[in-house]
Protein backbone atom coordinates (compact mmCIF):
# COMPACT_ATOMS: atom_id res chain seq x y z
CA UNK A 1 0.00 0.00 0.00
CA UNK A 2 1.68 3.39 -1.24
CA UNK A 3 1.03 6.56 0.14
CA UNK A 4 1.71 9.73 -2.02
CA UNK A 5 2.96 12.38 0.94
CA UNK A 6 2.53 15.83 1.17
CA UNK A 7 6.08 16.34 2.27
CA UNK A 8 9.55 15.07 2.55
CA UNK A 9 9.75 12.79 5.32
CA UNK A 10 12.66 13.33 7.96
CA UNK A 11 14.97 11.33 10.30
CA UNK A 12 13.94 13.28 13.15
CA UNK A 13 10.63 11.67 12.73
CA UNK A 14 11.69 8.01 12.74
CA UNK A 15 13.03 8.93 16.70
CA UNK A 16 10.27 9.96 19.30
CA UNK A 17 12.87 11.73 21.34
CA UNK A 18 12.54 15.00 19.14
CA UNK A 19 8.86 15.07 19.02
CA UNK A 20 7.46 19.09 18.74
CA UNK A 21 3.83 19.45 19.40
CA UNK A 22 2.98 18.52 16.19
CA UNK A 23 0.96 15.81 14.45
CA UNK A 24 3.29 15.12 11.55
CA UNK A 25 6.12 13.27 13.06
CA UNK A 26 3.17 10.44 13.82
CA UNK A 27 2.80 9.76 10.55
CA UNK A 28 6.16 7.63 11.10
CA UNK A 29 5.97 7.07 14.73
CA UNK A 30 2.66 5.22 14.57
CA UNK A 31 4.09 2.79 12.08
CA UNK A 32 7.37 2.23 13.81
CA UNK A 33 6.88 2.68 17.80
CA UNK A 34 4.50 2.34 20.11
CA UNK A 35 3.44 4.32 23.79
CA UNK A 36 2.41 2.86 26.86
CA UNK A 37 -0.94 5.01 26.14
CA UNK A 38 -2.34 6.68 22.53
CA UNK A 39 -5.47 7.53 21.30
CA UNK A 40 -6.54 4.89 18.81
CA UNK A 41 -10.34 3.65 17.49
CA UNK A 42 -11.60 3.03 21.05
CA UNK A 43 -10.77 6.09 23.07
CA UNK A 44 -8.23 8.89 23.19
CA UNK A 45 -6.06 7.31 25.96
CA UNK A 46 -6.23 3.58 24.95
CA UNK A 47 -4.14 0.50 26.81
CA UNK A 48 -1.30 0.04 24.55
CA UNK A 49 2.02 -0.84 26.26
CA UNK A 50 0.66 -0.28 29.44
CA UNK A 51 -2.69 -2.41 30.33
CA UNK A 52 -3.50 -0.67 33.21
CA UNK A 53 -2.61 2.25 35.34
CA UNK A 54 -3.76 4.48 38.31
CA UNK A 55 -3.42 7.31 40.45
CA UNK A 56 -2.42 7.84 43.85
CA UNK A 57 -4.91 9.44 46.09
CA UNK A 58 -2.46 12.62 47.06
CA UNK A 59 -2.23 12.84 43.62
CA UNK A 60 1.83 12.13 43.79
CA UNK A 61 2.23 9.08 42.17
CA UNK A 62 1.08 6.71 38.99
CA UNK A 63 1.76 3.19 38.51
CA UNK A 64 2.34 1.36 35.26
CA UNK A 65 1.50 -1.85 34.82
CA UNK A 66 3.37 -3.19 31.71
CA UNK A 67 2.13 -5.33 29.16
CA UNK A 68 4.63 -9.07 28.72
CA UNK A 69 5.94 -10.85 26.57
CA UNK A 70 6.30 -8.22 24.10
CA UNK A 71 9.55 -7.76 21.73
CA UNK A 72 11.15 -4.86 19.95
CA UNK A 73 12.00 -5.29 16.29
CA UNK A 74 15.19 -6.09 16.75
CA UNK A 75 14.17 -8.99 19.33
CA UNK A 76 15.06 -7.43 22.61
CA UNK A 77 12.63 -7.77 25.03
CA UNK A 78 10.15 -4.77 25.91
CA UNK A 79 10.62 -3.78 30.12
CA UNK A 80 10.33 -1.06 32.34
CA UNK A 81 14.22 -0.37 31.63
CA UNK A 82 13.20 0.61 28.46
CA UNK A 83 10.45 3.52 29.49
CA UNK A 84 12.42 4.98 32.26
CA UNK A 85 15.32 5.89 29.16
CA UNK A 86 12.82 7.14 26.79
CA UNK A 87 11.60 9.28 29.04
CA UNK A 88 15.12 10.34 30.04
CA UNK A 89 16.19 11.07 26.80
CA UNK A 90 13.30 13.13 25.77
CA UNK A 91 13.86 16.54 25.10
CA UNK A 92 10.60 17.17 22.23
CA UNK A 93 7.65 19.49 23.47
CA UNK A 94 6.63 19.27 27.07
CA UNK A 95 10.03 17.91 28.65
CA UNK A 96 11.28 20.89 30.08
CA UNK A 97 7.32 20.59 31.76
CA UNK A 98 7.45 16.78 32.12
CA UNK A 99 10.96 17.29 34.12
CA UNK A 100 10.21 19.65 36.16
CA UNK A 101 7.49 17.95 38.05
CA UNK A 102 8.67 14.21 37.96
CA UNK A 103 10.59 13.71 41.01
CA UNK A 104 11.41 10.29 40.43
CA UNK A 105 10.80 7.04 37.98
CA UNK A 106 11.36 4.13 39.68
CA UNK A 107 11.29 0.50 38.65
CA UNK A 108 8.98 -1.57 40.88
CA UNK A 109 10.12 -4.55 38.63
CA UNK A 110 10.53 -5.21 34.77
CA UNK A 111 7.05 -4.87 33.90
CA UNK A 112 5.62 -2.03 36.55
CA UNK A 113 7.00 1.31 36.63
CA UNK A 114 6.20 4.32 39.01
CA UNK A 115 6.29 8.46 37.96
CA UNK A 116 7.24 10.12 41.47
CA UNK A 117 6.03 13.99 41.34
CA UNK A 118 7.40 16.72 43.37
CA UNK A 119 3.58 17.71 43.57
CA UNK A 120 0.19 17.10 42.54
CA UNK A 121 -0.05 17.96 38.63
CA UNK A 122 -3.47 17.57 37.20
CA UNK A 123 -2.10 17.37 34.01
CA UNK A 124 0.42 14.68 34.08
CA UNK A 125 -1.57 12.12 32.18
CA UNK A 126 -2.33 14.13 29.67
CA UNK A 127 1.41 15.63 28.96
CA UNK A 128 2.65 11.72 28.80
CA UNK A 129 -0.25 9.56 27.59
CA UNK A 130 -1.24 11.52 25.05
CA UNK A 131 0.54 12.85 21.72
CA UNK A 132 1.00 16.28 23.46
CA UNK A 133 4.17 14.92 24.27
CA UNK A 134 5.93 11.67 22.77
CA UNK A 135 7.09 11.22 26.14
CA UNK A 136 5.35 8.20 26.43
CA UNK A 137 6.35 6.38 22.95
CA UNK A 138 9.38 3.35 24.19
CA UNK A 139 12.49 2.92 22.17
CA UNK A 140 14.74 -0.10 23.09
CA UNK A 141 17.40 0.62 26.03
CA UNK A 142 20.12 -1.83 25.07
CA UNK A 143 19.90 -0.94 21.30
CA UNK A 144 19.60 2.94 21.38
CA UNK A 145 22.72 3.16 23.74
CA UNK A 146 24.85 0.72 21.71
CA UNK A 147 24.29 2.73 18.43
CA UNK A 148 23.99 6.28 19.25
CA UNK A 149 21.17 8.87 19.13
CA UNK A 150 22.41 9.64 15.48
CA UNK A 151 22.47 6.41 14.07
CA UNK A 152 19.23 5.29 15.73
CA UNK A 153 17.04 8.14 13.23
CA UNK A 154 19.12 6.06 10.20
CA UNK A 155 18.32 2.31 11.75
CA UNK A 156 15.27 2.76 13.63
CA UNK A 157 14.06 0.09 16.35
CA UNK A 158 10.51 -0.03 17.77
CA UNK A 159 7.65 -1.82 19.02
CA UNK A 160 5.03 -0.60 16.52
CA UNK A 161 3.25 -3.06 13.78
CA UNK A 162 5.81 -2.07 11.07
CA UNK A 163 9.16 -2.02 10.94
CA UNK A 164 11.92 -0.45 8.67
CA UNK A 165 13.34 -1.53 5.87
CA UNK A 166 14.80 1.23 4.03
CA UNK A 167 14.65 5.25 3.86
CA UNK A 168 15.96 7.24 0.60
CA UNK A 169 16.23 10.93 2.01
CA UNK A 170 13.64 12.53 -0.58
CA UNK A 171 12.33 9.56 -1.86
CA UNK A 172 10.32 7.35 0.17
CA UNK A 173 10.35 4.80 3.38
CA UNK A 174 9.46 1.46 2.83
CA UNK A 175 8.17 -0.75 6.09
CA UNK A 176 7.24 -4.49 6.63
CA UNK A 177 4.66 -5.82 8.99
CA UNK A 178 5.89 -7.33 11.92
CA UNK A 179 3.93 -10.33 12.75
CA UNK A 180 4.63 -10.52 16.38
CA UNK A 181 3.49 -6.97 16.74
CA UNK A 182 1.05 -7.61 20.19
CA UNK A 183 -2.05 -5.67 18.80
CA UNK A 184 -2.83 -8.18 15.87
CA UNK A 185 -0.70 -8.86 12.95
CA UNK A 186 -0.84 -6.19 9.86
CA UNK A 187 -3.52 -6.76 6.83
CA UNK A 188 -0.79 -5.61 4.76
CA UNK A 189 2.21 -6.90 4.03
CA UNK A 190 4.41 -3.64 2.82
CA UNK A 191 3.92 0.37 3.38
CA UNK A 192 5.53 2.08 1.16
CA UNK A 193 5.78 6.35 1.84
CA UNK A 194 6.64 8.20 -1.10
CA UNK A 195 7.74 12.07 -0.95
CA UNK A 196 5.71 14.11 -3.67
CA UNK A 197 5.89 17.57 -2.62
CA UNK A 198 4.14 18.25 -6.10
CA UNK A 199 -0.18 17.54 -5.59
CA UNK A 200 -0.84 17.22 -9.17
CA UNK A 201 1.91 14.47 -9.39
CA UNK A 202 0.56 13.20 -5.85
CA UNK A 203 -3.46 12.99 -7.74
CA UNK A 204 -1.77 11.72 -11.18
CA UNK A 205 -0.21 8.39 -9.26
CA UNK A 206 -3.77 8.07 -7.41
CA UNK A 207 -5.48 7.83 -10.75
CA UNK A 208 -2.88 5.77 -12.50
CA UNK A 209 -2.62 2.94 -9.10
CA UNK A 210 0.70 4.43 -8.77
CA UNK A 211 -0.19 5.21 -5.13
CA UNK A 212 -3.35 4.25 -2.65
CA UNK A 213 -4.03 7.48 -0.87
CA UNK A 214 -2.46 11.03 -0.15
CA UNK A 215 -3.24 13.78 1.55
CA UNK A 216 -3.55 17.82 0.81
CA UNK A 217 -5.39 18.04 -1.99
CA UNK A 218 -6.61 21.43 -2.38
CA UNK A 219 -8.65 24.23 -4.31
CA UNK A 220 -9.20 22.90 -7.83
CA UNK A 221 -7.93 19.73 -7.73
CA UNK A 222 -9.87 19.16 -4.90
CA UNK A 223 -12.89 19.72 -7.59
CA UNK A 224 -11.45 17.77 -9.68
CA UNK A 225 -11.19 14.68 -7.10
CA UNK A 226 -15.30 15.20 -6.74
CA UNK A 227 -15.72 14.61 -10.67
CA UNK A 228 -13.84 11.16 -11.05
CA UNK A 229 -16.17 8.14 -9.78
CA UNK A 230 -12.67 6.15 -9.20
CA UNK A 231 -11.56 8.50 -6.65
CA UNK A 232 -12.96 9.37 -2.76
CA UNK A 233 -12.60 12.41 -1.26
CA UNK A 234 -12.19 12.03 2.43
CA UNK A 235 -11.92 15.37 4.26
CA UNK A 236 -10.65 15.01 7.97
CA UNK A 237 -11.03 18.31 10.13
CA UNK A 238 -6.99 18.82 11.55
CA UNK A 239 -5.06 21.47 13.82
CA UNK A 240 -5.35 24.84 13.61
CA UNK A 241 -2.96 27.27 11.91
CA UNK A 242 -1.85 30.28 12.88
CA UNK A 243 0.37 33.65 11.91
CA UNK A 244 3.43 34.28 14.39
CA UNK A 245 4.70 38.27 14.61
CA UNK A 246 7.91 36.76 15.55
CA UNK A 247 9.48 40.29 16.45
CA UNK A 248 6.42 41.57 18.36
CA UNK A 249 9.07 42.21 21.26
CA UNK A 250 11.05 44.20 19.32
CA UNK A 251 10.47 48.24 19.58
CA UNK A 252 11.88 48.91 16.59
CA UNK A 253 9.42 46.34 15.09
CA UNK A 254 5.98 47.27 13.59
CA UNK A 255 4.72 44.34 15.06
CA UNK A 256 5.62 45.61 18.50
CA UNK A 257 2.07 48.03 18.08
CA UNK A 258 -0.71 45.81 19.15
CA UNK A 259 -2.86 48.16 16.66
CA UNK A 260 -0.98 46.72 13.62
CA UNK A 261 -1.44 43.19 14.62
CA UNK A 262 -4.89 44.02 15.44
CA UNK A 263 -4.82 45.32 11.80
CA UNK A 264 -3.32 42.29 10.61
CA UNK A 265 -6.03 40.65 11.95
CA UNK A 266 -8.83 42.09 10.24
CA UNK A 267 -7.03 42.21 7.22
CA UNK A 268 -7.54 38.45 6.09
CA UNK A 269 -10.71 37.38 4.17
CA UNK A 270 -10.32 33.54 6.22
CA UNK A 271 -13.85 33.18 4.77
CA UNK A 272 -12.59 33.37 0.83
CA UNK A 273 -9.73 31.33 1.42
CA UNK A 274 -11.51 28.48 2.85
CA UNK A 275 -14.01 28.25 0.14
CA UNK A 276 -10.92 28.93 -2.51
CA UNK A 277 -8.28 26.70 -1.03
CA UNK A 278 -10.04 24.05 1.15
CA UNK A 279 -13.07 23.86 -0.71
CA UNK A 280 -15.13 25.39 2.62
CA UNK A 281 -14.10 22.30 4.61
CA UNK A 282 -12.09 24.66 7.03
CA UNK A 283 -13.63 25.90 10.38
CA UNK A 284 -12.34 29.76 11.05
CA UNK A 285 -11.27 30.11 14.45
CA UNK A 286 -10.85 33.30 16.64
CA UNK A 287 -7.27 31.41 18.80
CA UNK A 288 -5.30 28.77 18.80
CA UNK A 289 -7.14 26.37 20.77
CA UNK A 290 -9.43 24.10 19.66
CA UNK A 291 -12.73 24.60 21.35
CA UNK A 292 -13.51 20.35 21.70
CA UNK A 293 -10.40 20.76 23.90
CA UNK A 294 -10.59 20.82 27.80
CA UNK A 295 -10.24 24.43 29.42
CA UNK A 296 -10.82 25.78 25.88
CA UNK A 297 -12.06 29.69 25.56
CA UNK A 298 -13.79 30.18 22.44
CA UNK A 299 -12.84 33.20 20.12
CA UNK A 300 -14.96 34.33 17.27
CA UNK A 301 -12.66 35.03 14.34
CA UNK A 302 -11.52 38.31 14.26
CA UNK A 303 -13.70 39.54 11.36
CA UNK A 304 -12.91 40.69 7.56
CA UNK A 305 -12.70 44.56 7.79
CA UNK A 306 -10.14 46.57 5.89
CA UNK A 307 -11.58 49.81 6.47
CA UNK A 308 -10.89 49.12 10.16
CA UNK A 309 -7.83 47.99 9.32
CA UNK A 310 -6.25 50.89 7.94
CA UNK A 311 -7.44 53.01 10.35
CA UNK A 312 -5.61 51.20 12.93
CA UNK A 313 -2.20 50.80 10.70
CA UNK A 314 -2.95 55.15 10.54
CA UNK A 315 -3.45 55.68 14.09
CA UNK A 316 -0.50 53.49 15.07
CA UNK A 317 1.26 55.49 12.05
CA UNK A 318 1.74 53.29 9.27
CA UNK A 319 -0.62 55.13 7.02
CA UNK A 320 1.38 54.18 4.01
CA UNK A 321 1.58 50.78 5.13
CA UNK A 322 5.11 49.21 5.57
CA UNK A 323 7.68 46.47 4.52
CA UNK A 324 7.10 43.48 6.77
CA UNK A 325 9.45 41.51 5.00
CA UNK A 326 9.36 37.30 4.04
CA UNK A 327 6.57 35.41 5.39
CA UNK A 328 8.11 31.95 6.29
CA UNK A 329 5.76 29.06 5.81
CA UNK A 330 5.49 25.26 5.14
CA UNK A 331 5.55 24.87 1.65
CA UNK A 332 2.59 22.45 1.16
CA UNK A 333 0.78 25.69 2.43
CA UNK A 334 2.48 28.17 -0.23
CA UNK A 335 -0.61 29.34 -2.17
CA UNK A 336 -2.89 29.57 1.93
CA UNK A 337 0.11 32.12 2.52
CA UNK A 338 0.15 33.91 -0.70
CA UNK A 339 -3.73 34.56 -0.44
CA UNK A 340 -2.94 36.21 3.36
CA UNK A 341 -0.35 38.16 2.13
CA UNK A 342 -2.25 39.70 -0.69
CA UNK A 343 -5.21 40.46 1.80
CA UNK A 344 -2.15 42.01 4.29
CA UNK A 345 -0.78 44.30 0.62
CA UNK A 346 -4.57 45.65 0.21
CA UNK A 347 -3.52 47.89 3.20
CA UNK A 348 -0.49 48.26 2.64
CA UNK A 349 1.58 45.50 4.59
CA UNK A 350 3.51 44.28 2.22
CA UNK A 351 5.17 40.76 2.47
CA UNK A 352 6.74 38.32 0.85
CA UNK A 353 5.98 34.48 1.25
CA UNK A 354 9.17 31.92 1.85
CA UNK A 355 8.14 27.80 1.44
CA UNK A 356 10.12 25.62 3.63
CA UNK A 357 9.89 22.12 3.36
CA UNK A 358 8.35 21.06 6.57
CA UNK A 359 11.05 19.88 9.10
CA UNK A 360 13.31 22.70 7.88
CA UNK A 361 10.47 25.31 8.22
CA UNK A 362 9.68 23.54 11.86
CA UNK A 363 13.48 23.30 12.83
CA UNK A 364 13.97 26.74 12.04
CA UNK A 365 10.78 28.00 14.30
CA UNK A 366 11.96 25.45 16.87
CA UNK A 367 15.50 26.96 17.11
CA UNK A 368 14.15 30.32 16.41
CA UNK A 369 15.79 31.21 13.52
CA UNK A 370 12.81 32.44 11.40
CA UNK A 371 12.25 36.18 11.50
CA UNK A 372 9.17 38.96 10.75
CA UNK A 373 6.70 36.53 10.11
CA UNK A 374 5.77 33.02 10.04
CA UNK A 375 3.23 30.16 9.85
CA UNK A 376 2.45 27.90 12.76
CA UNK A 377 0.03 24.76 13.02
CA UNK A 378 -0.82 22.10 15.06
CA UNK A 379 -2.98 19.06 15.56
CA UNK A 380 -1.23 17.60 18.00
CA UNK A 381 -3.97 16.52 21.18
CA UNK A 382 -3.77 17.49 25.09
CA UNK A 383 -5.99 20.20 26.61
CA UNK A 384 -5.45 24.21 26.68
CA UNK A 385 -2.53 23.99 28.80
CA UNK A 386 -0.38 21.56 26.65
CA UNK A 387 -1.24 24.04 23.90
CA UNK A 388 -0.56 26.96 25.77
CA UNK A 389 2.63 25.66 27.76
CA UNK A 390 3.98 24.45 23.85
CA UNK A 391 2.73 28.12 22.04
CA UNK A 392 2.47 30.45 24.68
CA UNK A 393 5.06 29.75 27.54
CA UNK A 394 7.49 31.73 26.79
CA UNK A 395 10.13 28.47 27.63
CA UNK A 396 7.89 26.15 25.73
CA UNK A 397 9.70 24.64 22.79
CA UNK A 398 7.95 26.13 19.97
CA UNK A 399 6.93 29.48 21.70
CA UNK A 400 7.50 32.89 20.41
CA UNK A 401 5.86 34.66 23.11
CA UNK A 402 7.60 36.55 26.18
CA UNK A 403 4.86 37.40 28.85
CA UNK A 404 5.68 37.42 32.42
CA UNK A 405 2.02 37.48 33.12
CA UNK A 406 0.81 34.60 30.93
CA UNK A 407 4.18 33.17 32.30
CA UNK A 408 2.93 33.28 35.99
CA UNK A 409 -0.36 32.33 35.33
CA UNK A 410 0.57 28.89 33.79
CA UNK A 411 2.59 27.98 36.19
CA UNK A 412 -0.04 28.97 39.22
CA UNK A 413 -2.48 26.78 37.05
CA UNK A 414 -0.21 23.73 36.99
CA UNK A 415 -0.28 23.50 40.82
CA UNK A 416 -3.91 24.10 40.45
CA UNK A 417 -5.68 21.00 41.82
CA UNK A 418 -9.25 22.96 41.83
CA UNK A 419 -10.69 22.76 38.15
CA UNK A 420 -12.89 26.06 39.01
CA UNK A 421 -9.78 27.84 39.67
CA UNK A 422 -7.46 26.62 37.46
CA UNK A 423 -9.89 26.98 34.33
CA UNK A 424 -10.26 30.91 35.13
CA UNK A 425 -6.38 30.86 34.79
CA UNK A 426 -6.01 29.49 31.55
CA UNK A 427 -8.82 31.22 30.50
CA UNK A 428 -7.37 34.18 31.63
CA UNK A 429 -3.90 33.25 29.33
CA UNK A 430 -6.04 32.65 26.29
CA UNK A 431 -8.27 36.42 26.80
CA UNK A 432 -4.89 37.91 27.37
CA UNK A 433 -3.52 36.35 24.02
CA UNK A 434 -6.95 37.49 22.08
CA UNK A 435 -7.00 40.79 23.37
CA UNK A 436 -3.34 41.58 22.82
CA UNK A 437 -3.53 40.18 19.28
CA UNK A 438 -0.95 37.82 19.77
CA UNK A 439 -1.14 35.58 16.58
CA UNK A 440 -3.06 36.10 13.27
CA UNK A 441 -5.44 32.56 13.49
CA UNK A 442 -6.09 31.37 10.42
CA UNK A 443 -8.68 28.46 10.54
CA UNK A 444 -9.15 24.79 11.42
CA UNK A 445 -7.77 22.90 8.91
CA UNK A 446 -10.08 21.44 6.68
CA UNK A 447 -7.73 18.34 5.35
CA UNK A 448 -8.87 17.20 1.85
CA UNK A 449 -7.51 13.27 1.61
CA UNK A 450 -8.36 11.45 -1.22
CA UNK A 451 -7.93 7.36 -1.47
CA UNK A 452 -7.90 5.22 -4.94
CA UNK A 453 -9.52 2.73 -6.38
CA UNK A 454 -7.61 -0.49 -4.44
CA UNK A 455 -8.46 0.84 -1.04
CA UNK A 456 -11.15 -1.34 1.27
CA UNK A 457 -9.48 0.71 4.62
CA UNK A 458 -7.47 3.52 4.55
CA UNK A 459 -7.43 4.06 8.02
CA UNK A 460 -8.81 7.94 7.60
CA UNK A 461 -10.94 8.80 10.38
CA UNK A 462 -10.98 5.68 12.27
CA UNK A 463 -9.32 7.69 15.56
CA UNK A 464 -11.44 10.68 16.35
CA UNK A 465 -9.49 13.79 15.33
CA UNK A 466 -6.64 12.12 13.93
CA UNK A 467 -5.97 13.18 10.64
CA UNK A 468 -4.07 10.72 8.76
CA UNK A 469 -4.06 7.00 8.22
CA UNK A 470 -4.22 4.82 11.51
CA UNK A 471 -3.96 2.50 12.87
CA UNK A 472 -1.63 1.35 10.11
CA UNK A 473 -2.43 -2.06 11.21
CA UNK A 474 -6.00 -1.67 10.39
CA UNK A 475 -5.88 -0.44 6.83
CA UNK A 476 -6.62 -2.81 4.15
CA UNK A 477 -6.76 -3.31 0.03
CA UNK A 478 -9.12 -4.82 -1.78
CA UNK A 479 -9.09 -8.34 -2.35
Amino acid sequence: MTWAMHITLAPTWFDPAETGALLTPYLCLRALHDALVKPMPDGPMAPCLATRWHESADGLTYDFELRQGVTFHNGDPFTAEDVQFSFERYKGAGAAELKKQVKAIEIVHPHHIRFVLHDPWPDFLTFYATPATAAGWIVPKTYTEKIGNDAFKNQPVGLGPYRFVSYTPGIELVLEAYPDYWRKTPAVQRLVFKSVPEPATRLAMLKQREADVTYAIYSTLGEDVQRDPNLKLEPTLAGIQWGCFVDMYDPKSPWHDQRVRLAANHAINRQAINESETLGYSKLVGGIIPATYDFALPFEPYAYDPTKAKALLKEAGYAKGFDAGDYSCDAVYASVIESVVNDLGAIGIRAKVQPLERAAIQGAQREKKVKNLTFMGSGAPGNAATRIEAFMYSKGVQSFLKDPEIDQWFEQQSRERTRTTREGLLHKIQQKVYDDASFMPIWQLGFLCVTGPRVAVSGLGLIPDYIYSAPYEDVRLKA
